[in-house]
């Protein structure tokens, strides 16, 4: 896990922001710049034990108290998915295009 990688993964995650207009009431939200690094971590660590959008689910659910279905992580998990294979044209792509909304 690098600097470069929890950047990518937090932007994912802020461009889906799951949280919503939830967002602004977190005072330690920091840009999910946690919530990345324990998306990576997890990812990382259980490599293909575990579908990419199932555990982005779990750290989410956990983090925040919400009700994220594996389908509704589908995307930004792909995206991750690819920043961590250091594929970051994924990233690029998404970037404005509404695919997490």
């Amino acid at each position: 896990m690098n600097e470069e990688q929890i950047t990518a993964v937090a932007s994912v995650l802020a461009q889906w922001n799951p949280l919503g207009e939830g967002a602004k009431n977190v005072a330690d939200l920091d840009g999910y710049r946690v919530e990345a690094t324990d998306i990576i971590f997890g990812l990382k660590l259980r490599g293909n034990s575990v579908k990419p959008e199932r555990f982005v689910m779990e750290v989410l659910n956990q983090a925040f108290d919400l009700s994220l279905t594996p389908q509704s992580c589908i995307a930004p998990a792909k995206t991750i998915s690819e920043i961590l294979k250091g594929r970051r044209k994924g990233v690029d792509e998404e970037k404005g295009s509404g695919v997490f909304s």
